[in-house]
């Protein structure tokens, strides 16, 4: 490990040793753990019975589980004491490289230019207007520190202008259940008018008459979103119409406006299945008229141009998906006619559409590529890009008639770029790189590259690596590695400023694609889920043993992370192979899957039916089971471990990461450590301040440095 590492390791950890550490570790054995009452539980299927000695933790409003939850947080706390200067430090290091005053590129819809901005010291965003052009006096739309006062948690959602520009509809939520209330703001007198709408999903769409919303409103049990309402802009929520329900406990509805603004389309989808219906923008107070059935199996999404709908979808066993056309008067699936074709080794995620041209969202071998083409066929090009671990995507585009395209870039190494590309001449104007501040950072300074490791079955895995060009690769290097794979989310390679803190000090980061996302494209995904789901967690296990065989790391400096469905992950890998790794980070940890996912109560529950099983199904019952981290603990070693959760969560409900912590303190045969960090104010995403949220981050980072640390 280079010099300037070592030196910043050994300054910034001694100032935080009051003892020395002989006296500290005797100290940290004296303090004793939680230890969580048993109420054993019987839960009982297909014959099976599993008992449950933590259940009782489900019930966020016993004293008793509030206590305990505060006692690991206390305990938590206690053994970290010594770390807490450096975590400070870590976080003031992180907050050191944001520009605190940043502006976002401001972007043109209906005749005012939008900015999102930030000031020097403040959490939360300050969202303003210009009329007509850029050096018109901003209009301060919302101001959320202002908004956020007095709350824990704060989070503005769901901005939407109405088309004459008058009116704001935007959601807030200040308990970070994902449930929020609509309100509508006059930004001509700037008052926040008397309509309140609650239990909402935050996001709100005009009709063209610029006085009915259409929203979604949720379950007040299961959180899904089953309701679409019909809101006139003055009248009591009460009075709201009931435009579609949902009745289909696993399926939830969304609503939106197409780019062409003229339909409102509703939508319905499962994990495997999508149904949409329409209504014309200009008439909000039309029947709605079914676009084309569900199908289960049968996945489209809807774009308006012209005349014509244009389908994204996987019909006829386009497992990649293909491009569709079909009349606006003629929208069943039978009338659908091919426009680009299904390509095997080709993803086509989505489209954008612009007056002149078409913007293809693509995957191949893993890269994202942007496809341009005329609608008049003249002309067909794609966006250049030369690094194998990049990340490019479509921006904000609202306009319509424009040959302007927004688009990002980044990678492992590059911060990130917004670029606007002009369709016809080719010719394109970085806006805006992103800034990292602090007079230390160069992008010459880090090497990136993918490998191919060999999975138990044969296939090859890709893994993103990101390390600083100093850095000594052997098997004494520390090693963080992270995955998500579930639900063929992407995490593709993207540029992290809070990561230069571990890069900075001798650590690769390495970025797993395993199966289970669609990196790869969409038998990515189906070969990572349902009876196939082991296959996600053998491809991480693989993915470490090849990067301990090839010396980028070892065991001893191999280090895990993974947060919802990723901590599923990590929930599955320490049970299966707790001695590759020093340390795991799981955050939000989805792990009590049998559990969870036979009560229907649940948020989630009945729409991921086919993303892991039903267990009323004997065979995927019995899978799930197999797998499961809470079901899987077993009296063995496991890794130094940190789980966080959130008291609040609507995801991954708090008593999941609870239990499953009671239960390995009950059967881990070791003495490595095992928190449980519970933020008693927060839910899934974590603290809503763009530097409370940093700190989260340090607190992480602090776990990892310190276990190297202690390292011989």
């Amino acid at each position: 490990m280079y010099a300037f590492i070592k030196r910043d390791l050994v300054i910034l950890l001694s100032i935080t040793l009051a003892v020395s550490c002989q006296n500290q570790n005797k100290k940290m054995l004296r303090a004793k753990a939680p230890v969580a009452e048993k109420s054993p539980k019987e839960l009982e299927k297909h014959g099976d019975i599993r008992v449950d000695n933590y259940y009782w933790l489900n019930d966020r409003e016993n004293p008793k589980v509030l206590s305990y939850l505060e006692e690991e947080n206390a305990y938590y706390k206690k053994l970290t004491a010594h770390t807490k200067e450096f975590e400070q430090s870590l976080f003031e290091e992180m907050k050191s490289r944001i520009k605190e005053d940043d502006t976002s590129v401001p972007y043109k819809k209906n005749g005012y230019w939008y900015v999102t901005r930030y000031e020097n010291g403040k959490e939360y965003p300050i969202y303003g207007r210009k009329k007509t052009n850029l050096e018109a006096d901003e209009e301060i739309m919302f101001n959320c520190n202002e908004m956020a006062s007095g709350h824990e948690y704060f989070n503005l959602g769901g901005l939407s202008v109405s088309p004459d520009n008058k009116l704001a509809a935007f959601g807030v939520d200040t308990v970070s259940r994902r449930q929020y209330t609509i309100r509508i703001k006059d930004l001509e007198s700037e008052k926040i008018l008397d309509d309140i709408i609650e239990n909402t999903t935050g996001g709100a769409v005009w009709a063209n008459d610029g006085k009915t919303l259409f929203y979604s409103k949720k379950d007040p049990e299961t959180l899904r979103s089953n309701k679409i309402y019909k809101h006139k802009v003055g009248t009591p929520s009460s009075l709201d119409e009931v435009v579609f329900h949902e009745e289909d406990e696993t399926f939830s509805t969304f609503v939106y406006k197409t780019k062409s603004k003229k339909y409102i389309v509703i939508g319905s989808y499962s994990t495997l299945t999508t149904e949409y219906q329409i209504i014309p923008a200009d008439d909000p107070d039309s029947a709605l008229r079914m676009f084309s059935p569900r199908t289960r199996g049968l996945e489209y999404n809807i774009s308006h141009y012209g005349n014509h709908f244009y389908i994204l979808t996987n019909k006829d066993n386009a497992r990649n998906f293909k491009l569709m056309k079909t009349s606006e008067d003629s929208t069943l699936a039978d009338n659908w006619e091919e426009f680009i074709g299904h390509r095997k080794d080709v993803l086509l995620e989505d489209i954008d559409i612009f007056k002149d041209y078409y913007v293809l969202t693509e995957r191949e071998n893993g890269l994202n590529k942007l496809r341009i083409v005329r609608w008049d066929s003249q002309e067909e090009y794609y966006l250049p890009f030369d690094s194998e671990t990049y990340t490019a995507n479509v921006g904000i585009n609202p306009d319509f008639d424009t040959e302007t395209l927004r688009y990002s870039y980044n990678s492992l190494t590059t911060p990130r770029s917004i670029i606007d590309f002009n369709l016809s001449t080719r010719v394109k104007e970085i806006k805006k790189e992103q800034e990292v501040l602090g007079g230390k950072f160069d992008k010459a300074n880090y090497r990136s590259e993918r490998i191919w490791a060999t999975a138990r079955d044969g296939v090859k895995v890709p893994i993103s690596l990101v390390y600083h060009k100093d850095t000594r690769i052997n098997n004494k290097t520390p090693l963080l590695q992270y995955a998500y794979g579930s639900y063929g989310a992407t995490i593709d390679p993207y540029f992290s400023t809070v990561r230069l803190s571990l890069l900075d000090r001798g650590f690769v980061y390495a970025l797993t694609h395993v199966r289970g996302g669609q990196y790869l494209g969409r038998p990515w995904y189906d070969d990572g889920k349902l009876l196939n789901k082991k296959n996600t967690f053998t491809d991480f296990i693989d993915c470490s043993k090849f990067l301990i065989s090839k010396q980028y790391t070892s065991s001893e400096h191999l280090y895990a992370m993974g947060g919802s469905a990723g901590g599923l992950l990590m929930g599955a890998i320490v049970n299966m192979a707790p001695e590759l790794y020093n340390g795991v980070i799981a955050a939000v940890p989805f792990v009590d899957v049998i559990t969870t996912m036979s009560d229907e109560s649940i948020p989630l529950t009945t729409g991921e039916y086919d993303e892991w099983g039903n267990p009323d199904d004997k065979v995927q019952y019995d899978y799930m089971k197999s797998y499961s981290p809470y079901d899987q603990v077993s009296a063995q070693e496991y890794p130094n471990m940190l789980v966080t959760t959130g008291l609040h969560d609507s995801q991954v409900q708090y008593w999941e990461p609870a239990k499953w912590v009671a239960k390995l303190r009950q059967y881990k045969t070791d003495d490595h450590l095992l928190f449980l960090d519970t933020n008693m104010d927060a839910g899934h995403g974590g603290a809503s301040g763009r530097f409370e949220a940093l700190k989260e981050v340090a607190k992480e980072y602090t776990f990892l440095l310190d276990l190297e640390r202690k390292i011989p």
